[in-house]
């Protein structure tokens, strides 16, 4: 059996973290490394899905409820009407350092484009 993540550990209440959000099907938290005002990471619960690349059709309805979850806290954390990045990365290319599926809800400041 392969170790637990830190995600996981987070969702069985192993370690704190500054939960900002919960349901039966993911968790929002606030990352310990903000790199915005506003910096949440938003994880399904599942531990099946490490990337985008894992998920599927499957996985249609979980990702889409993880999405209007990201909206409602935009909402809730007073950046919607600013606006807001949302971020997953995937591989290593892309500094994905916890193979668990997350998406980063950033706002609070203006962000430059191209992101880098």
């Amino acid at each position: 059996m392969s170790e637990k993540t830190i995600f996981k550990k987070i969702i069985d209440k192993e370690i704190p973290a500054k939960i900002v959000y919960e349901d039966d099907l993911c968790l929002a938290f606030q990352d310990v490394s903000p790199q915005a005002p506003t910096h949440v990471l938003v994880i399904p619960k599942t531990t099946s899905l490490k990337s985008l690349d894992d998920v599927d059709e499957s996985n249609q309805a979980l990702i889409g409820h993880i999405f209007l979850v990201i909206q409602r806290l935009a909402r809730e954390l007073g950046i919607a009407e600013e606006g807001y990045r949302v971020v997953s990365n995937c591989g290593k290319n892309a500094c994905q350092t916890v193979p668990h599926l997350h998406f980063h809800l950033l706002g609070g400041r203006g962000f430059a484009w191209p992101p880098g």
